[in-house]
């Protein structure tokens, strides 16, 4: 496997932030008074914003403002990831250290909006390894298109086809798929169903088993 670059999600692959954000999520939605839609909340993980939008008013505009909601949301959620660092998950530092070590460049790929993203990244202290951080907010189509992976690969100058990437998200893994990265999927709230199986990428139990496997494999 001839690795050029690394490229991230973070949201439920570097930071345990889904549980965190379907909390609120929840919380929002008692304080407007409607019924929290979990099929309709899993269907947008790993969407930018717009796509989060699109999912959830098709969702809950029947039921309320959408606006209302999302902004009851968005209070809520700041409150939490803009002070306080979320924790990171399994096998992460040994992964980016091992990385480093091997001179491969990281990059992050996030549906987040930069801003945020790069306070999650500095509080949970993992901002210096990472090269540079692609947004949603700056793409025209987010994930499961691949043009965030696109954009990413091209700032760090390598090939797509020269990149591995890591998801958690089934929107996340159709986007490095269809960027031609080899992706690994590490699912965090949502289980890979099977037209993403079908899109024979290698799906793992953390990222520490990836690590294993890439140490084995060279």
């Amino acid at each position: 496997m001839n690795v050029q670059a690394a490229i991230f999600d973070m949201d439920g692959l570097l930071l345990d932030t889904e549980r965190v954000c379907m909390t609120v999520f929840k919380q929002a939605c008692d304080a407007c008074d409607v019924p929290f839609l979990e099929q309709t909340y899993l269907s947008v993980i790993g969407c930018n914003a717009k796509g989060v939008e699109q999912g959830l008013r098709a969702g809950y505009d029947s039921l309320i403002d959408y606006d209302t909601l999302h902004q009851a949301w968005r209070e809520r959620y700041d409150a939490v990831v803009k002070h306080q660092a979320i924790p990171v998950k399994a096998g992460v530092i040994a992964l980016l250290t091992w990385l480093q070590q091997q001179s491969i460049p990281i990059a992050v790929a996030t549906s987040t909006a930069n801003e945020v993203a790069n306070i999650k990244l500095r509080l949970a202290g993992l901002a210096p390894y990472f090269v540079n951080v692609t947004t949603g907010c700056e793409v025209a189509h987010g994930k499961p298109a691949p043009d965030i992976y696109l954009l990413a690969a091209k700032r760090l100058g390598v090939s797509p086809q020269h990149c591995i990437a890591f998801e958690d998200s089934n929107n996340g893994v159709r986007a490095a798929v269809a960027a031609q990265m080899t992706t690994f999927q590490i699912p965090d709230l949502v289980a890979p169903n099977e037209q993403v199986l079908a899109l024979g990428h290698q799906v793992m139990p953390s990222l520490a088993h990836v690590l294993t496997h890439l140490q084995q494999t060279g």
